[in-house]
């Protein structure tokens, strides 16, 4: 018996060993789908030593680990069978928002003294959307200015959205002599931009482009549209980007009045809509299959964009790291731009390219998403995945 135990018992401990080792491993691995340490990570995107931490054998372990797990999560995201015509155009981007963006407080001027922002004193915060004012629905900036200049009274009641909450707030106007109320507001009612195309899908008629929310350049909110515009787009000139300044593409809006289709969405994952069926098959070219996460691989890629008045491009790049996510989110893998051409022409990831889709074997696999402003050849990318269910394609 005690033979036969003795067996047993040196079968079983490497076993255990193993076992062990493994937990202790996968304990190890970042939970970047932790909205914290998601947070912690953007902190640290100037900070290259993210980069220096990983380690080349580490990466092969934890990534084979990752994948064993993200399957369970991914498996039911039904991507199979979905096929998308790739974008790397460049796009402009026109949208008007929902209410009015409050983005600056201004100080009141009366008998030469100068007096506090009344809507400051009140609460109203530089990022506020004011939806209403006394209760009526206003759209742009000059129903606001309207509201003010026709006030009866010296009370105004607004209706702000706060961080997704409703929020009321009684403003106190200021009199100035000769030129009646003042609320002391800098207000914004829309924004424009270019950026790039990541598909379009024939069969809806829905296109994704971005991979990362519109925000306000003053308050950095994701922009709360009313409708927007896709508009086409040519690229003008390039700011090269370098360590410390991100670079550019400069391009001007063709054809404003034949818009290339709706924005309907702005999300944390893009923009998306629905396109002119004929606008919108920008490259003549086919459908390419959409990868699976599972597919995806530390190595070799390639992302389509459009740098200067040619038509898109495709450039080699390498994928450096591969994130596990559970949630919706614009880093889901670190990139590095290895093409001497695009290096030549930009310095790497510039404002402007985000959107460029990601190719892996023949399939569409994300976008590029964010640069690291000291590391300009490197940055960010979208798992494709994301993009496609919030423009409804998978659920």
């Amino acid at each position: 018996m005690k033979k036969v135990l003795n067996k047993r018992i040196k079968l079983v401990t490497p076993i255990l060993i193993l076992v062990i080792m493994a937990c202790l491993s996968i304990s190890s691995i970042p939970d970047y789908s932790n909205k914290n340490k998601m947070q912690a990570l953007e902190a640290f995107k100037e900070d290259m030593s993210l980069l220096a931490n990983f380690n080349n054998s580490n990466i092969k372990f934890k990534d084979k680990l990752l994948k064993a797990f993200q399957a369970k999560s991914v498996a039911a995201r039904k991507v199979d069978d979905i096929e998308v015509i790739p974008g790397g155009n460049s796009i402009g981007v026109r949208l008007s928002s929902e209410g009015v963006l409050v983005v600056g407080h201004s100080d009141v001027m009366v008998n030469n003294e100068k007096k506090e922002s009344p809507a400051k004193f009140a609460g109203v915060e530089i990022g506020d959307l004011i939806i209403k004012v006394n209760g009526e629905k206003i759209e742009k900036s000059k129903d606001l200015i309207d509201k003010v200049k026709n006030s009866k009274s010296n009370k105004l009641e607004l209706d702000i959205v706060r961080d997704g909450m409703n929020v009321k707030k009684e403003i106190k106007l200021i009199e100035e002599k000769d030129e009646g109320y003042k609320i002391g507001l800098w207000v914004r009612d829309s924004t424009a931009g270019v950026g790039t195309m990541t598909f379009y899908d024939e069969k809806s008629g829905k296109f994704g482009a971005l991979g990362h929310p519109v925000t306000d350049g003053e308050t950095n909110e994701p922009f709360a549209i009313r409708e927007g515009e896709l508009l086409k787009s040519s690229i003008i000139s390039v700011k090269k980007g370098e360590k410390g300044l991100p670079g550019e593409l400069r391009g001007i809006f063709q054809e404003e009045d034949s818009p290339l289709g709706k924005i309907q969405k702005n999300t944390q994952c893009g923009i998306f809509g629905e396109g002119n069926k004929n606008a919108c098959k920008f490259n003549n070219t086919k459908p390419m299959h959409v990868a699976k996460r599972d597919e995806i691989n530390i190595g070799k890629a390639s992302i389509i964009t459009t740098v200067d008045e040619n038509e898109p491009k495709e450039y080699e790049i390498e994928l450096v790291k591969l994130f596990e996510q559970n949630e919706p989110g614009p880093k889901s893998m670190i990139i590095k731009i290895t093409d001497e051409e695009l290096l030549a022409k930009t310095g790497g990831i510039v404002q402007g390219m985000s959107g460029s889709p990601i190719i892996q074997n023949g399939k569409i696999i994300g976008a590029v998403t964010h640069v690291l402003i000291n590391k300009p050849d490197v940055g960010y990318g979208i798992y494709i995945d994301w993009m496609l269910e919030d423009v409804g394609l998978i659920k």
